[in-house]
């Protein structure tokens, strides 16, 4: 089974290159890497042609020019142009723990999708951060909160059982699923402008397609490095989406993926 790891990013290359740096110290490469970039300036994509050939696999920079919060979109792009048969996704902002690909691989399944747990950097920290460009992390590392989320105790996961029931615990910056499924749904719903409940949405319409959730606990961990909050102006039409989808056991949302399958390489 081929896989792709999927890393949203936008206009924080400082971030993005810890994330690239904890993506190559990955006990286990994906087959590839996508950077699903929602319009960056010229030094992200500078980042990423630096980081080309520091990987044995392909690394990949999917942008399209900034027109506000347009994540839904970005991302159906990239994974429509994904080869993996299996996407891990993880945001430009969260560092992956070293074992983060090999936890979502070992974990994935048939009519199952995944999701991990974050562990927050603290702001009083970022300093530090970035002047030592830290990767690694744990449950006693400085600068962190709710530390026993950084514990990596991979025999505690097997507690841990796929549910019927969407989890008010599932977050898109650490979640992974078959993209079979994801075309099956249409992916994400670009009918989102702005920030709030893309990800949520999607799980949702998940379920409704029959696929249940695993919450990998102690194991497929990301950092998540501070930063001040986006707006969230857009958030309460957002709302109004995802109680539609729930009212209706939506499945299929009218704007997606399916626009770009075409354009696959």
């Amino acid at each position: 089974m081929k896989s792709t790891l999927v890393i949203s990013t936008y206009n924080w290359p400082q971030a993005l290159k810890l994330v690239l740096l904890s993506a190559l110290n990955q006990t286990q490469l994906p087959d590839e890497i996508i950077v699903a970039d929602d319009g960056s300036t010229h030094e992200t994509k500078e980042l990423i042609e630096s980081f080309k050939s520091k990987f044995n696999i392909p690394l990949v920079h999917v942008w399209h020019e900034d027109d506000g919060f347009r994540k839904s979109v970005i991302l159906n792009k990239a994974i429509a142009q994904a080869k993996g048969d299996y996407i891990i996704q993880a945001d430009g902002d969260c560092i992956l723990h070293s074992n983060y690909v090999e936890d979502h691989l070992h974990f994935a399944e048939k009519n199952t999708y995944l999701f991990g747990s974050r562990v927050n950097i603290q702001e009083a920290h970022l300093d530090a951060l970035f002047r030592a460009q830290q990767i690694r992390f744990n449950a006693f590392s400085k600068g962190i909160k709710k530390r026993t989320r950084a514990m990596h105790v991979p025999f505690l996961s097997q507690f841990y059982k796929a549910s019927d029931q969407f989890s008010k615990k599932y977050r898109g910056c650490n979640t992974s699923y078959f993209k079979s499924d994801f075309i099956a749904v249409n992916g994400y719903n670009e009918d989102f402008k702005g920030w709030g409940r893309e990800d949520s949405e999607l799980a949702l319409r998940f379920h409704n397609y029959g696929l249940k959730g695993r919450r990998i606990r102690y194991r497929g961990i990301v950092f998540h490095i501070y930063h001040n909050e986006k707006s969230k102006s857009r958030l309460e039409i957002n709302n109004e989406i995802e109680l539609n989808t729930i009212a209706n056991k939506s499945v299929w949302c009218k704007h997606g993926v399916d626009q770009y399958l075409g354009e696959q390489n």
